[in-house]
């Protein structure tokens, strides 16, 4: 018996073998026993560190000490370089998606297409909105201008909903604020600024194909009519009476009502006010990042680093919205309070599952798991951005859920990471890799899927031919894109 624990633990297939167990047990007691993923992450990890043999004082410290040990240094780590970033992010997109923002950019978007161009109209809505919206939030709000974009046109609702679905997802799955490329900035050791550059270079080839060619083609061909009881929802929006975010699901913006006294602004606000708000983190931050590259030490780089920093640039993209769609429109700091309070709530578990997937990261980290890792793919010459979006595809297949596969995909291609000296450019590309695999082939495990279906009314058929598909389709597109990069960077 000592021979096979001595086995497991010092050798190369012994390793992979304990590697494989534990993530065949991980995906066991969250598919079938239906454990949460920051529970299951948890045990399993500690699992795995008993099994491979680190001393008890590595995993959790001792009592008197346990600040260095695997347990704190592996969450801590992680949440403190994105718990700050998330948690604004999701204040921002809250601000902007109770200020009415969507129904302006889709009155603009759908003058300018007109209606023959509405589709793609609808695509650029939810790749714009979606930027620091959070993916369910986002159909929410979006659904009921969908509706009216179909029942103007007269086609199939399919034909509307991919394309905006697409730009949906695209954004969640590949660029920051969102908590999977935020997470893999913080489990791979990328910036940011790269992650939102790669992160539009990989994800608007996948969005072009999977909503604006593929919804084009499917929405010809499965015929979906508005459900009848989102009608007058979707009319309450585009007449300004309804917030058009009232339907039932997780909300992050809640719906408390408030009373003021001060005037308010009811009209929307300006397209190019909301395109500007969203645009500040971004510009802030990837103007840092260039800084970094053309300029020389100095005042002017400090500046640039100092608010490219992404908690400095979305704190002052925050603060903007704040007084820009809020205190000048007539709502109170009260309000405000209570609106950023109700949009943290379900922030709390996302932190967790994600600090436990970089605590499992560092235990295979610390076991020496990840360069058994390393040294197998290096001799069966599979390339490290291959593997790691195989990795993640077969997460995401597995249990449905993007973000607990980029959290435990980031854990175990880390390591590998940091034993090559790659450029910033080819880990932001292996990021990627990592979000394309995380949202490939949606199905009836995902909880996505089914709020697709409800929304626009499709039966699981449909639904597995239509949303199915396009997520497939903008995973495939999108490595695809960061693959040929990284071999010609890497």
């Amino acid at each position: 018996m000592s021979s096979v624990v001595d086995w497991l633990r010092t050798s190369t297939p012994g390793l992979l073998v304990l590697c494989g167990i534990a993530i065949a047990v991980l995906l066991f007691v969250i598919i079938k026993i239906k454990l949460e993923p920051f529970i299951a992450l948890l045990i399993v990890g500690l699992g795995l560190a008993l099994a491979a043999g680190l001393p008890v004082s590595q995993i959790v410290g001792t009592a008197i000490k346990s600040g260095d040990s695997i347990l704190e240094t592996g969450f801590g780590g992680i949440l403190g370089h994105i718990a700050v970033i998330i948690g604004l992010g999701t204040v921002l997109g809250a601000i902007l998606e109770r200020s009415g923002g969507a129904q302006a950019l889709t009155a603009r978007l759908l003058g300018v297409f007109g209606e023959r161009g509405a589709p793609i109209a609808m695509g650029l809505l939810g790749l714009i909105f979606g930027i620091p919206v959070f993916f369910d939030i986002g159909i929410f709000v979006l659904a009921p201008l969908v509706y009216v974009a179909a029942r103007q046109g007269g086609k199939s609702l399919v034909l509307y909903a991919m394309p905006m679905l697409a730009g949906l997802s695209m954004t969640h799955a590949f660029l920051p604020p969102h908590p999977g490329p935020v997470a893999l900035g913080g489990l791979l050791e990328v910036n940011l600024g790269w992650l939102i550059l790669m992160g539009f270079v990989c994800g608007i080839p996948g969005f072009i194909a999977a909503g604006l060619l593929w919804g084009s083609y499917i929405g010809k061909r499965v015929i979906v009519e508005v459900p009848e009881d989102f009608v007058n929802d979707a009319d309450a929006v585009t007449t300004g009476t309804g917030t058009g975010s009232d339907q039932d699901g997780p909300h992050v913006s809640g719906g408390t009502a408030v009373t003021t006294s001060r005037p308010r602004v009811t009209t929307p606000p300006s397209v190019g006010t909301i395109g500007a708000i969203i645009a500040v983190p971004l510009i802030l931050i990837l103007g840092a990042t260039f800084g970094t590259i053309l300029l020389d030490e100095g005042r002017l780089l400090q500046v640039l680093t100092f608010f490219g920093t992404p908690a400095v640039a979305l704190l002052i993209a925050v603060l903007i919205a704040f007084y820009v769609l809020g205190i000048r429109r007539g709502s109170t700091v009260q309000e405000l309070s209570t609106l950023t309070g109700e949009s943290l709530r379900p922030v709390g578990m996302l932190l967790l599952v994600v600090g436990a997937g970089a605590f499992f990261g560092k235990v295979i980290s610390a076991t020496g798991i990840g360069t058994a890792l390393a040294d197998t793919m290096s001799a069966a010459g599979l390339p490290i951005i291959v593997l790691a979006y195989i990795i993640s595809c077969a997460l995401r297949i597995a249990q449905g859920s993007a973000t607990v596969a980029i959290v435990t995909t980031g854990g175990i291609v880390g390591p590998l990471v940091a034993a090559q000296d790659y450029s910033q450019v080819a880990v932001a590309l292996i990021a990627m890799s990592i979000a394309a695999g995380s949202i490939i082939l949606s199905h009836v495990n995902d909880g996505g899927f089914w709020i697709i279906a409800k929304f626009f009314n499709m039966t699981v058929k449909q639904t597995l031919q239509t949303w199915t598909v396009l997520e497939t389709v903008l995973s495939v597109v999108s490595f695809a894109v960061a693959g040929v990069l990284f071999a010609i960077i890497a």
